[in-house]
């Protein structure tokens, strides 16, 4: 292979995550009409058409997809190796890229890496907030953040976090008419605040359980939300019921603005997990990113 091509190569791949050309070339450091011809060149020289694009839209045909799942993994370990070599410099250093869901980021990730990449300038990581589950081989993450029970089985895994817990929570004036619910089949009652999620297609399905009897509850209300914070305050001003992480509003609940129901029904279970593929060779930086990370209980 021409070195030109692992260029050109490289840029496909950048203009296929970022789905811009726009983005793409802020992010390689050239124009968008340098990144344009390299594309043409590229698809030129292999007969194929790799990108459909539209006036609003850019997409990988299918053989634009088949590259793209040879190539993410392919450079993919190319990245690691050479992420690796730091461990013949005197201090730690590398670029990472991490994908994690906005509530990890704010109340786990972010406050953690912040302590160390002070200590560590050399040490440079990328957080990418998302809510769909992503493939960080193909997508060329270092490494995600999601719940224990999200975790595919052949990566290693690495709690950041204590045991988690969703809850049903409501302002006390939701309940002045009529009485909180006492199983989950109740909700369908009550107002309750809806949030859409990317990754499940549609409104998230309330999930319970209690002595080993798992229900999933469809629910309905007036508002409706695509983000934790405004669903935060669509139940403080009594909208109706949420479902959300405890630690989110535990601060509500102490001072009386919202009230628990259905505490019988959500269990805790495992919480935030890093996770990275298994063969990957961890550097010094990398391995002491996760140390970082990693929770340790307090005794």
């Amino acid at each position: 292979m021409r070195r030109e091509d692992l260029g050109d190569l490289m840029a496909f791949l950048t203009v296929a995550e970022e789905q811009s050309f726009t983005k793409a070339a802020a992010r390689l450091g050239t124009s968008q009409s340098s990144l344009s011809l390299i594309i043409r060149r590229l698809e030129a020289r292999l007969g194929v058409r790799l990108l459909t694009r539209t006036t609003r839209s850019l997409a990988p045909t299918p053989a634009g997809e088949q590259l793209l799942s040879t190539l993410g993994p392919a450079l993919g370990d190319i990245d690691a190796q050479l992420s690796a070599l730091t461990e013949f410099r005197d201090k730690p250093a590398g670029n990472f890229r991490i994908t994690a869901g906005q509530h990890a980021i704010d109340t786990l990730i972010w406050p953690k890496l912040s302590k160390l990449l002070r200590d560590y300038p050399d040490i440079k990581v990328e957080l990418n907030a998302e809510t769909a589950l992503t493939d960080i081989v193909t997508d060329r993450f270092d490494a995600g953040v999601r719940l224990g029970d999200q975790v595919q089985k052949d990566m290693i895994a690495v709690p950041v976090g204590p045991m988690a817990r969703m809850i049903c929570v409501a302002a006390p004036t939701c309940f002045d008419q009529l009485a909180p619910p006492s199983t989950p089949q109740e909700l369908t009652e009550h107002r309750c605040i809806n949030l859409r999620l990317p990754s499940y297609g549609g409104f998230y399905a309330w999930e319970f359980e209690k002595d080993g009897h798992e229900m999933r509850v469809r629910v309905d209300g007036q508002v409706a939300f695509n983000g934790v914070p405004q669903t935060v305050t669509g139940a403080l001003d009594g909208y109706g019921i949420a479902y959300m992480h405890e630690d989110v509003v535990r601060e509500h609940l102490a001072c009386g603005r919202l009230v628990q129901v259905l505490a019988d029904w959500t269990p805790p279970f495992p919480g935030y997990h890093l996770y990275y593929p298994s063969r990957r060779h961890p550097s010094p930086a990398f391995s002491m990113l996760v140390e970082a990370l990693r929770y340790r209980p307090v005794e």
